[in-house]
């Protein structure tokens, strides 16, 4: 018999996922849009879509292919973007418990930035979900109506093209999604020093080739945020 706490996990997850479509749409759309642009076949920018699920990896990764960067170049910057995927993995894992390895595997698959913050946030103001099954149920809830869309938005705008007029402004979508996603979690000091540092570093090394700033930024921000929280501990 089915648990109906789990089933309504879900759908809390769900439902509070879902005022990220606002921008997800337009951000997966761009994509499309700019990969066709760049010579990608249909193929390619599906695959790139479904197998990563990372749109700013994406954007790094096709920037320096149109830039003609080394492959290794593309590979290193691409995982450096994708490197807080770790750190919410971490993040994550415990309140998920001991749950089955190919549900977590999937959950790992589903990890996004969107899917992360919402259900992180719910674990943490409100930590009613009593059974790492039904936090896991509500993590899913958060996720599968965020990918889902994010992969026909990705074909879509694949297919139109150049007939998306440039009056509907869809590039909007990438700065407000990490905006709405990074500002709730700028409460610590630690977290406003690593954000400080990369903005710093990311704005001063921004004419280095390939976009090799942004691994230098990632580095000494994490370092950055590390160290205050180091201190603060000491005290």
């Amino acid at each position: 018999m089915r648990d109906p706490s789990i089933h309504r996990a879900y759908w809390e997850g769900a439902r509070d996922s879902l005022p990220f479509l606002i921008v997800v749409i337009p951000f997966g759309m761009i994509f499309g849009v700019l990969a066709s642009e760049a010579g990608w076949t249909l193929a390619q920018i599906l695959g790139m879509s479904v197998l990563v699920v990372a749109g700013a990896s994406q954007f790094t990764a096709l920037q320096l292919i149109g830039e003609q960067a080394p492959l290794l170049i593309v590979i290193a910057t691409s995982l450096a973007v994708n490197l807080r995927m770790a750190m919410y993995s971490a993040s994550i894992a415990p309140h998920l418990g001991a749950t089955p390895p190919l549900r977590r595997a999937a959950a790992a698959y589903f990890l996004t930035d969107q899917s992360y913050g919402v259900a992180i946030s719910r674990y943490a103001r409100h930590p009613v979900l009593a059974t790492p099954a039904a936090r896991l149920a509500y993590f899913f809830g958060c996720a599968l109506p965020v990918c889902g869309p994010w992969y026909v938005a990705t074909w879509a705008g694949a297919v139109a093209g150049a007939a998306i007029p440039e009056a509907l402004a869809l590039d909007f979508a990438v700065p407000v999604t990490f905006i709405a996603l990074v500002a709730p979690g700028l409460r610590t000091l630690p977290n406003l020093a690593a954000a400080l540092v990369s903005a710093a570093v990311a704005l001063a090394l921004y004419r280095l080739p390939y976009s090799l700033g942004l691994l230098v930024a990632a580095a000494v921000a994490m370092a950055a945020g590390a160290l205050v929280e180091i201190r603060r501990d000491r005290r």
